[in-house]
């Protein structure tokens, strides 16, 4: 018989909010069990557990609720009080108050914790950190769903956009000619010309169209195998073999999809603490197409957001390993001359607080620069006229070695006119964009372990015609190494707990 019937957490009252059974139980009959509680523990008899004939309830006080767990009378009493403490100590890593509200509101995420601890009604040999990891693991196949369907929502509103043009170029040919405006695909008449209902067509799209940034992952960004395609030297296993069958699908399912859409398909979003950092760094860099770095610009800022007033009062320890020689800045509430000396971030008057629920850029950074070392991923690209047109070798490799880039796109343009590209050799996926006259070369994942690649194409056309070449990609690590390791409260000195996320994006990034 199993030991372990249910785990709940319920008010004073015996109401359960979240409850999680391990056999076959109705739900009168746990709600039935639960009710019943409250009354039991009137008795005063026991501090830890309460019995009845048939089941005993192992408890524990967590303010104003109660984790109860539902057992047998036969089972170990020391056992069962080890995992209730285990239990207690899962709550508070999903919920941020021990409030009803806020346990209903992470119920799924409790159950599913829940159910890493016991398995069958009987415990499992598991403890808190690996709790975590097992409940934060993504699915490859809920990544999947999520770039198709996003696809799709981006071909249509790409497809929106184009029809819009056209009614707009329809209005403006009959405004040339002296004609009236025809309405088009219904939306025209005798009030509304069709050339007003294009413009406000377009404006909706474009307004409703406005790029998001993407929510930063959470995950360690430890390289993934399953997602490295075309890697050269390496026997992969099953497993990854099929993964990567699965990737190359998505890739030529996803032929309209763009780069700032790739962005969007990444990690589940951030659990946020009450204290909240968002480290961004975006790169504008112009190279030569025969090597030489023209220009490199890269602008850094950290984001504070306080969700909790309670914590107004801090202090950000700011350890910058930098060696590039970045400028940095402080907000010119911050006091500056706490941040020379100690590296610290905190306000000029320690009295006052930071604002509450709003994003504040605390400290900004940038670097310029036209050193060649300083690229972060150089793109070679030759182009070398044959008898039939042009033979096109390029290939990128990762120069700074701690850098992870994710969705990786190198856009080369075609000339028009040519049909499609015959590809050679190629490390990762491609697509070919014959509406825009464009060859995206797609790469999951650039790290140190794979940090080259190449790609050979034969196409009609003029060494001319393959610039510039445009790359894109998202980071999880920022290009410069500053980063916020602790947090603390100007009283007390206390440690705080709080959540980061860390974006390196593209502004521009052209060999040209």
């Amino acid at each position: 018989m199993e030991v372990l019937l249910a785990a709940a957490v319920c008010t004073k009252a015996g109401k359960a909010i979240v409850s999680r059974q391990f056999v076959e139980m109705t739900r009168t009959r746990i709600e039935g069990l639960l009710a019943a509680f409250p009354k039991l523990m009137n008795t005063g008899k026991q501090h830890t557990f309460v019995e009845t004939e048939s089941v005993r309830y192992v408890y524990q006080p967590m303010e104003k609720l109660y984790m109860v767990l539902i057992t047998t009378k036969n089972s170990n009493i020391l056992e069962d009080l080890e995992t209730l403490r285990l239990f207690s100590r899962v709550i508070p890593e999903y919920c941020r108050a021990l409030e009803e509200n806020e346990i209903s509101e992470h119920c799924f995420d409790l159950i599913f914790a829940f159910d890493e601890i016991v398995a069958l009604g009987y415990r499992e040999n598991v403890n808190l950190a690996q709790i975590r990891t097992f409940t934060e693991m993504d699915s490859h196949e809920e990544k999947v769903f999520r770039a198709v369907r996003e696809t799709q929502e981006r071909e249509a509103k790409a497809e929106m956009r184009r029809k819009a043009k056209e009614l707009q170029q329809a209005r403006r040919d009959a405004e040339r000619q002296g004609k009236k405006a025809p309405g088009f695909g219904g939306f025209g008449s005798s009030t509304v010309s069709g050339g007003s209902t294009a413009a406000m067509i377009t404006d909706t799209i474009i307004e409703t169209d406005k790029p998001k940034v993407a929510p930063a992952p959470t995950r360690p960004s430890g390289p993934s195998k399953a997602l490295k395609l075309g890697a050269k030297g390496k026997e992969v296993d099953n497993f990854v073999d099929k993964l990567k069958s699965e990737g190359e699908t998505i890739m030529s399912s996803n032929m309209g999809k763009r780069t700032s859409e790739a962005t969007k398909v990444h990690a589940p979003p951030i659990n946020m603490e009450s204290v909240h950092m968002k480290i961004e760094e975006k790169i504008t860099l112009t190279c030569g197409r025969d090597g030489g770095l023209q220009n490199m610009e890269l602008h850094g800022m950290i984001m504070l957001r306080i969700s909790d007033d309670k914590f107004g009062r801090i202090r950000l320890h700011v350890e910058n390993e930098d060696k590039k020689g970045v400028q940095l800045q402080t907000h010119p509430n911050v006091d500056k001359k706490l941040f020379t000396a100690e590296s610290l971030i905190g306000l000029k008057n320690p009295e006052k607080s930071f604002p509450v629920n709003s994003d504040v850029g605390v400290l900004k950074w940038r670097l310029q620069t036209t050193e060649d070392s300083f690229i972060p991923l150089t793109i070679n690209c030759w182009p070398s006229e044959s008898g039939n047109g042009c033979d096109v070798n390029i290939e990128y490799e990762l120069q700074e070695d701690n850098l992870e880039l994710n969705d990786v796109v190198i856009t080369i343009p075609l000339p028009s006119g040519v049909g499609a590209p015959v590809i050679g050799e190629i490390d990762g996926e491609y697509r070919h964009d014959s509406r825009r006259n464009t060859l995206e070369w797609c790469l999951p994942v650039i790290d140190a372990k794979n940090k080259s690649g190449s790609l050979e194409f034969s196409i009609a056309g003029q060494p001319n015609d393959f610039f510039p070449v445009q790359v894109s990609f998202i980071s999880k690590k920022n290009y410069c190494n500053i980063q916020v390791t602790k947090v603390t409260q100007v009283d007390g000195n206390s440690p705080v707990r709080f959540s980061t996320e860390t974006t390196f994006l593209v502004d521009k990034y052209e060999i040209l």
